[in-house]
């Protein structure tokens, strides 16, 4: 019975992936949703004048319901226990209650 360290390597690699993601991307993704919300461009005196485009408005705020369905669910997950304790709530299969 030895170290299998391939095993070790991969769980790293997987932790580090989903760390880059939700860490990393989940951020981006809110600051493109900011940004396509935000669209202007600053004239020669120096006011922002905006652009409404509705396509770009629409994206950012569906980015925006991306970002925020990851930290509902995260948030589930992380209380599924007391949640199904307490309440009787089941939000996920039963072999996540393992």
């Amino acid at each position: 019975m030895g170290i299998d360290f391939a095993d070790i390597g991969k769980s790293i690699a997987n932790v580090l992936a989903i760390g880059l993601i939700l860490g990393a991307g989940l951020p981006a993704l809110f600051a493109v949703g900011i940004r396509m919300i935000a669209t202007g461009t600053a004239s020669d005196d120096g006011p922002v004048v905006t652009h409404d485009n509705p396509g770009l408005r629409f994206v950012g705020y569906f980015l925006y319901a991306v970002v925020g369905a990851v930290i509902v669910l995260g948030i589930l997950w992380i209380t599924r226990q007391t949640l199904y304790h307490h309440m009787g709530i089941q939000i996920f299969p039963a072999s996540a209650y393992k």
